[in-house]
C-alpha cells in the first residue's frame, strides 16, 4: 500500500488504548500510547474477527518484526462503519461515543507471539459498538521506515432483537500439506455470509512424515516445523505457517468467525486425561503440560474471547444470541469433559474371529457406560441452562457448533452390499477393516457421540425439556452429512449438518465404492444424506421459518485452479410443536 499518501494520525483525546486480550491491562489511550517500533515490522498473517456480539467483536492480527528477540510494540487499530474513514485514517480520526468509529492501541511482545487480540466495543458504554452493522478495521505499527499497515478486513455486529436471516459458512478439517485452500477462497468471494463457523482441526499436528505428509511433498506443502507440534514453539509455528496461507487470510477478512477446536489443534483423538497421539514414553512430555502449551497457542492465534475469568482457559465453551431468531453454541468437547477414549483397535485388534463377536458385546457395554461424558456435567449444565433460557427468550432456533457427528450411525452390512469387485477396490488397511466389522450391526466411530451415548441422551432430554429447535453443525469426517436426530424413543430432537472437510481425504478416498453414500442412508434411520467424497463447506441459512443448509463441493484441492458446485440442499421448517424431518429441495 502506497503510504504516502496518508497523513500520520496520531493519538487524540477521544482515543482509547486498550492491550491485547489476556495481558491483564486497560488504559487510556494516554497511558497507552502509540508508541514507535525499534526494528521494522510487517503484518504476514493477515487480519482476523471473531466471536462478535450485538455489542462487541474480537479484533484479530500477529506483527511480525524483524528482530524475534524485539521488546514490546505498540499497535494501532481504526475500526468504522466507514470504509473510507479506515482508509484514509489521519489525526482527524477521533473515537465516537456511539460506535461508529473507534481508535484503539494495544500492546503485544514476545510472551504472545507478537499477536494482537482487541476486544472492541468492550470496557464501558460508550465504546459499544452498533447492533447489526458492518465495520472496516484496519491495524497499523509505527517503524522506522515509517508506518506499516495491515490489509483491511471486514466484520459485522449481530442484531440484538429482530433478524431476519443468518448465513453461515460452515468449515472444517484443513490440513496444510493435503492441499490448496481452494474452499476458504471460495468463501472469501462470496458476498452473502454474515460469519463463518470453524468446528476444528484448523490445522493438524502430524509432522512430515504423519498424515498428509507424502502429498505435501509432491505439492511443496510441506509441514513447519518438519516434526509433529509438541513445544509451545511448535505449536506457535504451526499456526504460523497455516495463516501465511494468503486465501485463509482472505476467508478469515471478509466476517467474523466463531471457531472452536476438535483434536487436532492439540493431538488426534485427545481427551480430558490423553490423546491417541501422545506418547509420553517417546519423549513428548505430561498430557496436562502439552494440552496447555497447545491451548496458550491457540488462544494466542485465533479470533475467539478467551474463557471468561474463574473458568479453565481451555473451557472456551461459550453462546452468543442473534436477536431474536437463533442462539448459537459453540462447544468444546475435548479438552475439559470427554471420557478416556474406547477405540476399536484397542479393543478387537489381535484377536481371533470367534473372539470378536463377545468382545465385541463387552467393549459397547463400556461405550454404554453412564457415566462416559462428551462435555462434563459443568458444560452439560451450562448448554441445559442455555437452551432452556433461549426458549424463554423467545428464540427459535436453538444452533448447536458441534466438532463429531451426533447421530446414531452404524455401518451397513458390506459383506453383502458390496459385490467382490467393490471389495477388490478397497486398498487402505483401515477400510478393509470395516468390511468384516460391518456385520456386527454396532456403531463403527467410537470417537463420536455413538461412542458417549449416555451423554447424548441427556443432551437430546435436556433439548426436550426446553423445547428447543435443535440445529447442530459439525466437522470432523471430512465427509458430508444431512441427519435427523432421533432420541432412543424414537422422538425427533433436532437436525444436524454435517460439512465436508477444507482439504482432509474422506472416506469414500479410501472406500472408493460410488454408491456408498446411498447405502449409509439406507441403513440408518438418522442418515437422510451421506456423500463421502470431496472437500467443500456448507452454508447454512436460519430465517424464523426455516432452517436450511447448501452443500458446495470444490473441484479439486491439489490444483490451484478450481470450481465451485452446489451439490445439495436439505431443509427443515418451524412448526408450533418443533420443527419437521429434513427434506431435500
Amino acid at each position: 500500500m502506497d503510504i504516502s499518501r496518508r497523513s500520520f494520525f496520531g493519538l487524540t483525546a477521544g482515543g482509547i488504548g486498550l492491550v491485547g486480550c489476556g495481558q491483564g491491562q486497560v488504559g487510556s489511550a494516554a497511558e497507552s500510547p502509540w508508541m514507535p517500533s525499534t526494528s521494522p515490522a510487517q503484518f504476514e498473517h493477515g487480519v482476523a474477527s471473531g466471536d462478535a456480539t450485538s455489542e462487541r467483536v474480537i479484533l484479530w492480527t500477529r506483527v511480525t518484526p524483524s528482530d524475534p528477540e524485539a521488546a514490546s510494540l505498540s499497535v494501532r487499530c481504526v475500526i468504522s462503519t466507514d470504509r473510507s474513514i479506515v482508509e484514509n485514517a489521519s489525526e482527524d480520526v477521533r473515537t465516537t461515543g456511539d460506535g461508529r468509529v473507534q481508535v484503539l492501541v494495544s500492546t503485544t511482545n514476545p510472551g504472545r507471539d507478537f499477536t494482537v487480540k482487541i476486544d472492541a466495543g468492550f470496557g464501558s458504554d460508550e465504546l459499544k459498538l452498533a447492533a447489526d452493522s458492518q465495520y472496516f478495521y484496519q491495524f497499523s505499527v509505527r517503524t522506522p521506515d515509517g508506518i506499516v499497515y495491515s490489509p483491511v478486513g471486514t466484520t459485522r455486529t449481530l442484531p440484538a432483537s429482530g433478524g431476519d436471516q443468518l448465513k453461515v459458512a460452515v468449515v472444517s478439517c484443513s490440513n496444510y500439506p493435503f492441499g490448496y485452500f481452494n474452499v476458504y477462497e471460495a468463501i472469501a468471494q462470496r458476498n452473502d455470509i454474515d460469519a463463518v463457523f470453524h468446528l476444528g482441526d484448523y490445522f493438524y499436528e502430524y509432522g512430515i512424515d504423519g498424515y498428509g505428509g507424502e502429498t505435501g511433498e509432491q505439492l511443496g506443502r510441506r509441514h513447519d516445523p518438519v516434526t509433529e507440534t509438541v513445544t509451545l514453539e511448535d505449536y506457535r509455528l504451526r499456526h504460523a505457517q497455516y495463516k501465511s496461507d494468503t486465501r485463509l487470510q482472505a476467508a478469515h477478512a471478509v466476517a467474523p468467525w466463531y471457531c472452536t477446536w476438535d483434536d487436532h489443534e492439540s493431538t488426534n483423538n485427545s481427551y480430558r486425561n490423553g490423546a491417541e497421539n501422545h506418547n509420553p514414553d517417546q519423549g513428548e512430555g505430561d498430557w496436562t503440560e502439552r494440552k496447555q502449551t497447545a491451548v496458550q497457542a491457540y488462544l494466542e492465534w485465533m479470533p475467539v474471547r478467551d474463557p471468561e475469568v474463574g473458568r479453565a482457559r481451555e473451557s472456551i465453551y461459550r453462546s452468543v444470541d442473534f436477536g431474536d431468531l437463533a442462539s448459537l453454541f459453540m462447544l468444546e468437547s475435548r479438552l475439559t469433559g470427554r471420557s478416556d477414549e474406547i477405540s476399536w483397535f484397542t479393543e478387537l485388534g489381535g484377536l481371533e474371529p470367534e473372539r470378536v463377536p463377545l468382545q465385541s458385546m463387552i467393549t459397547m457395554g463400556k461405550v454404554m457406560d453412564q457415566s462416559r461424558t462428551m462435555l462434563g456435567q459443568v458444560q452439560e449444565d451450562w448448554l441445559a441452562e442455555g437452551l432452556k433460557a433461549s426458549v424463554e427468550g423467545g428464540k427459535t432456533w436453538q444452533f448447536l457448533a458441534n466438532q463429531v457427528v451426533m447421530a446414531n450411525v452404524k455401518p451397513p452390512n458390506l459383506t453383502q452390499e458390496l459385490s467382490e469387485e467393490e471389495v477388490a477396490s478397497i486398498t487402505n488397511g483401515y477400510a478393509r477393516q470395516l468390511v468384516p466389522f460391518s456385520q456386527l450391526g454396532l456403531p463403527w466411530n467410537l470417537d463420536a457421540w455413538d461412542g458417549f451415548p449416555a451423554a447424548r441422551e441427556r443432551l437430546y432430554k435436556s433439548a426436550k425439556d426446553a423445547g428447543a429447535r435443535l440445529i447442530t453443525v459439525t466437522g470432523d469426517t471430512h465427509t458430508a452429512w444431512a441427519n435427523n436426530l432421533h432420541s432412543l424413543s424414537g422422538e425427533l430432537r433436532g437436525v444436524e449438518f454435517g460439512c465436508t472437510s477444507v482439504t482432509s481425504p474422506g472416506f469414500g478416498t479410501y472406500m472408493p465404492v460410488e454408491r456408498l453414500g446411498r447405502l449409509f442412508a439406507e441403513a440408518n434411520r438418522d442418515v437422510a444424506w451421506y456423500d463421502p467424497f470431496g472437500n467443500g463447506f456448507t452454508v447454512v441459512t436460519l430465517t424464523p421459518e426455516t432452517a436450511r443448509a447448501d452443500y458446495f463441493k470444490v473441484s479439486t484441492v491439489v490444483e490451484e485452479a478450481y470450481e465451485t458446485v452446489q451439490v445439495t440442499s436439505f431443509e427443515t421448517a418451524k412448526t408450533n410443536e418443533g420443527m419437521t424431518p429434513l427434506r431435500e429441495v
